[in-house]
């Protein structure tokens, strides 16, 4: 064994094109699995507030525990698969999911629920990274933009898996506090055996303690597109948190006799529309993606709105999957933005920054949300969430708008 991070074991590439399909579709279920696991909480939060009398504010803190540990551990972790290797950083990654899956299912109130949502966060942070940096080792030359768009599509289809089979489960199994996060430790001790039985897609090198120092060394073309599109990236998160966290408290506002099915429904319209998105604009240039998703924060946020004035649970409902609308179309653009041109050794620490900056914005205007509804109510928190939302939307379509030069060309770094 290597005695220091800094040493570590010889690169093995990956021999023929069935073992790199392999290892790709690994990766992408690793994504898949983990941002599953974090969106299936949303459905089950009606139930922690009724069982342990939580607050909108408590239940936002339990969500910006999770996200706030990802940031942690991707400004300390989001390169290290650069050093150390993908398989070994996946590997520790999803034995800690796991046991975060066990201290999710025996949480007996606000406390434990917290810490188990901040261990989840950190494996995740140290994960996703190295899984993302995984595929775009295996990018296929005959296929250029798989990888990118494989990075686009798991977050929000993983998301969506996950809301929908909580919300399912919820509704039909017993137990499913306990249920849910049984099969999630499952799925996610499967993977880190099958992990261990795949070669490095990496070219391990020194430096690994030196990379754990928290920092973003983030490269000039990504740097520069991050500036671009940053407003649109931190509009769509932070509609995503909202959703996520306070989506199943808007849904009972605003239709108080509705099944509980329904909170978790208005998670899943965001994340299946985003995944859909994703898909759908696959071949847009990524700032016309970026671009169009900014544009449809405006309309999400009044949809929203109109619910709240009469409109109803279909306007809400509506309203989510336009934010997802937004959410996939940004995503699509600001990856490929942000991953244009880099070298293997950078992308992992590029995604690293990606994600700080869409959990940032994801964890910390939820939990602003969760403490402004304590004191001024989610109806009146929700207007001033739709008015900033589309405050950020209309200053990224400036952005975007001013990243052409003179000519009309997209200034270097915001082009895939």
């Amino acid at each position: 064994m290597p005695s220091d991070l800094s040493e570590v074991p010889a690169h093995r590439p990956l021999r023929g094109p069935r073992a790199r399909a392999a290892t790709f579709v690994l990766d992408a279920s690793v994504l898949t699995a983990l941002l599953a696991a974090s969106s299936a909480p949303t459905p089950l939060y009606p139930g922690y507030q009724d069982s342990w009398g939580l607050s909108p504010l408590t239940v936002t803190v339990v969500f910006g525990a999770y996200a706030l540990a990802l940031l942690l551990a991707s400004l300390t972790t989001g390169g290290l698969s650069d050093h150390l290797g993908r398989r070994p950083v996946l590997m520790a990654a999803l034995l800690l999911a796991a046991a975060a899956m066990v201290l999710m299912a025996s949480a007996d109130g606000a406390g434990a629920l917290i810490t188990a949502r901040a261990v989840q966060g950190a494996a995740t942070g140290a994960a996703t990274s190295a899984a993302g940096a995984g595929l775009l080792d295996l990018q296929d030359p005959r296929r250029p933009g798989r990888s990118t768009l494989t990075n686009s599509i798991a977050p929000p289809a993983g998301m969506a898996v996950g809301v929908l089979a909580s919300t399912l489960l919820v509704r039909f199994a017993p137990g499913p506090t306990v249920t849910v996060y049984a099969l999630l430790a499952a799925v996610f001790l499967a993977q880190a055996l099958a992990v261990a039985c795949t070669p490095e897609t990496a070219r391990p090198h020194p430096g690994a303690l030196r990379s754990l120092r928290p920092r973003l060394a983030v490269p000039a073309p990504a740097r520069r597109a991050l500036t671009v599109v940053g407003a649109a990236v931190v509009a769509v998160w932070a509609l995503g948190g909202f959703y996520s966290s306070l989506g199943p408290s808007l849904v009972h506002l605003v239709a108080p006799g509705s099944p509980r099915i329904a909170g978790g429904l208005v998670f899943f319209a965001l994340t299946a529309a985003a995944t859909v998105t994703v898909w759908a604009l696959r071949h847009t240039a990524p700032r016309t993606a970026a671009t169009a998703g900014a544009l449809a924060v405006v309309p999400s946020a009044a949809l929203s709105l109109l619910g709240l004035h009469g409109a109803g649970l279909p306007a809400v409902h509506t309203g989510a999957a336009l934010a997802g609308v937004a959410f996939g179309a940004v995503t699509q653009g600001a990856l490929r933005m942000t991953l244009t041109a880099l070298e293997a050794a950078d992308r992992a620490g590029a995604l690293a920054a990606y994600y700080v900056l869409s959990y940032l914005s994801m964890s910390l205007p939820a939990v602003v949300a969760g403490a402004a509804t304590q004191h001024h109510g989610l109806r009146t928190t929700a207007h001033a969430y739709a008015v900033v939302a589309t405050l950020l939307a209309l200053a990224a379509l400036g952005a975007l708008a001013a990243s052409r030069n003179p000519r009309g060309r997209t200034a270097p770094g915001t082009t895939a």
